[in-house]
């Protein structure tokens, strides 16, 4: 009798290509060009470009820049809702396998940390309960830092050792009681949950400056003081995460005859200087991202060719054959 016959393997996912590093850098452009070489679309992990209408200040590619290419988790959410990273967890690992089960490249690109490592790695976030955290602020209030800190030294003292702020103090305790696990168990470790590469675009600190001044002087003449104004008639104020957004918290103090167009713009730099600064903290702390300066070579290339050298010649399919052409 001859043997059953055997299913074939099903192929391998295309693997996930992921764009990090500071505001100003050119990661939209990469992902796009890349996108085209790759045969992939895009899936966004800046977390302010969730917002329906935020879009000049958060340099919100155009859909006639996007040049044909799928992105996926723009425009998901209203002003006054709260952005989640965990709820982002579950969004952004959905559209990745909606993509590779096109048979087309996954690229996520965004300079918000951790929610690109909420998407590409191992990483759990627990449950949370509103009236434990009262009950927890309460005591804080009550009987002071130190008395906390204590309470979560008896059971987490690795935490205990590492958290200074009332707030995380508090969500420290939260977490234990819901769970039974200390906080630290939770700590991100740096595995993968699935075949990724990590691209970083990095400039030398003048050039960046030099752009990101450039960058805010584009969105102001570009209507960011108007948007920012229909924004407010729209409750941009009652949205925690969108009302303090760079440009945002700087323009609406214009509205409010605190502050100059010319004031809020120079505000808005010094700001956005400082967040490229800790992006840049965040991204150079993971040994796992390769770094590209595109002032110095076109990324789009450099990309491919470092893709190629993790997974192989034919990782990302005939495609990269053809740029290479």
């Amino acid at each position: 009798m001859a043997p059953a016959p055997v299913d074939p393997q099903p192929p391998a996912l295309p693997p996930v290509v992921a764009i990090v590093g500071p505001t100003g850098t050119g990661k939209s452009d990469l992902a796009v060009g890349l996108a085209r070489a790759l045969n992939g679309e895009i899936v966004n992990a800046d977390a302010l470009q969730f917002y329906r209408g935020m879009d000049i200040g958060t340099a919100k590619m155009p859909v006639q820049e996007r040049r044909g290419v799928p992105h996926h988790l723009l425009d998901i959410l209203d002003i006054h809702e709260e952005a989640n990273v965990a709820t982002f967890q579950q969004q952004a690992r959905a559209a990745i396998r909606t993509v590779q089960d096109g048979g087309r490249t996954p690229i996520l690109v965004g300079g918000s940390g951790l929610y690109v490592r909420a998407a590409l790695d191992v990483l759990e976030f627990p449950g949370s309960d509103p009236a434990l955290r009262q009950q927890l602020e309460e005591d804080l209030l009550r009987n002071g830092l130190a008395a906390l800190q204590e309470r979560l030294a008896e059971v987490d003292p690795v935490s205990a050792g590492r958290i200074t702020d009332g707030r995380r103090l508090v969500r420290a305790l939260e977490v234990h009681q819901l769970t039974g696990r200390p906080f630290s168990s939770f700590m991100p470790q740096r595995q993968y949950v699935q075949p990724t590469v990590q691209i970083g675009l990095t400039l030398e600190r003048s050039l960046l400056n030099q752009r990101l001044e450039q960058r805010v002087q584009h969105m102001v003449d570009a209507g960011l003081l108007a948007e920012v104004e229909e924004l407010d008639r729209r409750g941009l104020r009652q949205g925690k995460t969108s009302s303090r957004a760079l440009g945002y918290a700087q323009f609406l103090r214009v509205l409010d005859g605190d502050s100059t167009p010319g004031e809020a713009a120079a505000e808005t730099v010094i700001a956005t200087r400082q967040f490229a600064k800790r992006q840049m903290t965040w991204f150079r702390a993971d040994p796992r991202v390769h770094w590209l300066d595109p002032s110095r070579q076109d990324p789009v290339p450099a990309a491919v060719e470092i893709l190629q050298a993790t997974f192989g010649p034919t990782a990302a399919g005939s495609s990269c054959r053809r740029l290479e052409q």
